[in-house]
């Protein structure tokens, strides 16, 4: 993809920092499907805008809620 001369693309902002959350809930199923594809990936932190401390607490949650049966680890056929 490639931008026009002159315009910046605008940094994303990490949605936990703004709501003000310190740690992720493994709990919080609906916050976490935003952050996994539709085949079960986890969204890498460049596409998601997740700060470092964020992304790692996000996989973390993910892959525990995935243990738990609360998330897929792939896609239904």
């Amino acid at each position: 993809m490639r931008r026009e001369k002159g315009r910046k693309s605008r940094k994303r902002v990490c949605s936990f920092c703004v709501d003000k959350i310190d740690a992720v809930d493994y709990k919080d199923v609906a916050r976490l499907r935003r952050f996994v594809t539709e085949r079960g990936k986890i969204i890498p932190r460049r596409i998601s805008g997740n700060c470092a401390r964020h992304q790692r607490q996000v996989t973390a949650a993910i892959k525990r809620a995935r243990l738990v049966a609360l998330l897929p680890f792939s896609a239904e056929q």
